[in-house]
């Protein structure tokens, strides 16, 4: 299939498209769903869950289909209270403040994580006419959840326990580790054809810190999933001083955001690995013309290079026009993928 045949390396016909956040709420349908339940309710019904993420398949025609899910689910296996607040996102209901409480949390045995989620994949696998993505969180995202107990701007929580209780945060990142390899090789096991990992704020790090904190266990969760031979793909923003350390983590694929011009980061990574990216999300807010003219500067920058996924830099706004949605992927679709050595 061409998203496949491109994480792969191999020859499109046309460069293959897919948007985070493309099953949600810039569709009427799920808008309607979501009328009558919550998010977790959907994810803890395999058929509402299968469904919700097909949506953007029928839809919007993309050539892959992410699994409606959150990247916090796995943490109830590991102990963790928390809520899904609308508007403000995952609210911890007690989080981490001392070595102690990082010794609390267990590791699940890989379905126990989130074993809604691995039901409701079996079904989207049976019911897809596309690959299916599935994901989880990267170490640092999730521990800055867990201490922070919200969404941060300044991460400033987190960061004085990985400066202050250095061992323990270890502890902490490879606890988190060890749990998504084993929730990520289940979801692989249950049929999906790629994985995401979502380190979305590591791009908070300086460039030391990363290398000395994240990386090692990025790199585990990696390496845990090298034997399952499906393509490996990194997401996280603001990541431009941190393309190279990321590249050198093990994924087959690196997604970049919009600050970064696509074939100066491609260059950075190296171009033995694929590249998913990087459209600006806001826009698709903007007049159609703008659409067309920034997704093909994209593929003209990309240049037909083997290993491109179209996608953006980050997920979809829920204030997206639906006919924005189409036209890019109709733009993608129709743009003549060149041939580079």
């Amino acid at each position: 299939m061409r998203f496949l045949d491109a994480a792969h390396h191999k020859a499109v016909d046309t460069t293959p498209v897919w948007l985070m956040r493309q099953a949600g709420r810039s569709l009427p349908e799920y808008r309607k769903l979501r009328e009558r339940w919550t998010l977790l309710d959907i994810v803890a019904q395999p058929e509402l869950c299968a469904e919700v993420t097909l949506q953007p398949v029928r839809r919007l025609g993309v050539d892959a289909a992410v699994m409606f899910a959150d990247i916090m689910l796995p943490l109830r296996g590991m102990g963790v209270d928390f809520e899904l607040v609308e508007n403000v996102g995952p609210v911890i209901d007690r989080p981490i403040a001392s070595p102690a409480d990082v010794d609390r949390l267990v590791v699940p045995a890989g379905e126990e994580a989130a074993p809604q989620v691995i039901t409701a994949l079996r079904q989207v696998v049976a019911q897809s006419p596309v690959p299916v993505i599935a994901f989880s969180g990267g170490p640092f995202t999730l521990a800055s959840y867990l201490i922070e107990g919200r969404p941060s701007r300044d991460f400033a929580r987190v960061k004085a326990f990985m400066f202050s209780e250095p061992e323990a945060f270890d502890r902490l990142l490879a606890k988190l580790a060890a749990t998504m390899a084993g929730y990520l090789q289940a979801q692989v096991a249950a049929g999906a054809s790629a994985v995401q990992l979502f380190d979305s704020w590591v791009g908070a790090l300086a460039v030391d810190d990363y290398e000395s904190a994240v990386l090692p266990h990025t790199r585990s969760i990696f390496d845990a999933l090298r034997s399952s031979r499906v393509p490996r793909i990194h997401f996280g923003t603001n990541t431009a001083a941190l393309l190279e350390p990321i590249a050198s983590s093990g994924p087959d694929i690196v997604s970049l955001d919009w600050r970064v011009p696509l074939e100066a980061g491609w260059k950075r990574v190296g171009h033995d690995r694929g590249i998913q990216g990087n459209l600006d999300p806001a826009v698709l807010l903007g007049p159609p013309q703008l659409v067309r003219d920034r997704t093909r500067d994209i593929l003209r920058r990309a240049g037909g290079r083997p290993g491109h996924i179209f996608n953006l830099g980050h997920g979809v706004l829920p204030s997206t026009p639906l006919e924005n949605l189409q036209l890019l992927v109709e733009t993608v679709h129709e743009w003549e993928v060149a041939r580079v050595a």
